[in-house]
């Protein structure tokens, strides 16, 4: 299988991102074609499997602050749900946001976190996420 895997690489090439192959089909990594038109997709136990990646990387970006894991669970997956969405990077500008959880002022967290150019953008999404934040319970 090792030497399958070497030579399709080969054949194939190996991308992290999404191209056009030269038959004019979107593909991804070794020649997978994900075209809507005539492509095999990803299965469901692929989409789960690059999801739960994410939500791993997600965690390990949010557990640079001292504060995170001292988060009860909700909490924390409701700042992996903004981390997913946003990016860390965009996540770390919600600057009063984030000094109001280390904080434990989850309400003025909520209210921070609806404050927002994000909120507009993602509606009920953002309300399910500031009510996670300030009770530490799903709606």
């Amino acid at each position: 299988m090792e030497k399958l895997i070497a030579q399709l690489k080969l054949h194939e090439g190996s991308r992290t991102h999404a191209y056009d192959c030269p038959a004019g089909y979107i593909t991804i990594g070794v020649g997978r074609n994900i075209d809507p038109n005539g492509g095999l997709g990803l299965s469901d136990d692929e989409i789960n499997y690059l999801l739960r990646n994410d939500i791993e990387r997600c965690y390990r970006e949010l557990d640079r602050f001292s504060w995170f894991m001292d988060l009860d669970q909700v909490r924390q997956e409701a700042l992996v749900n903004m981390c997913f969405n946003l990016g860390f990077t965009r996540l770390t500008k919600f600057k009063n946001m984030m000094a109001a959880m280390a904080e434990g002022k989850y309400s003025l967290a909520a209210t921070e976190a609806l404050d927002s150019k994000w909120a507009k953008q993602v509606g009920k999404r953002s309300r399910d996420i500031a009510h996670m934040l300030e009770f530490g319970a799903y709606p």
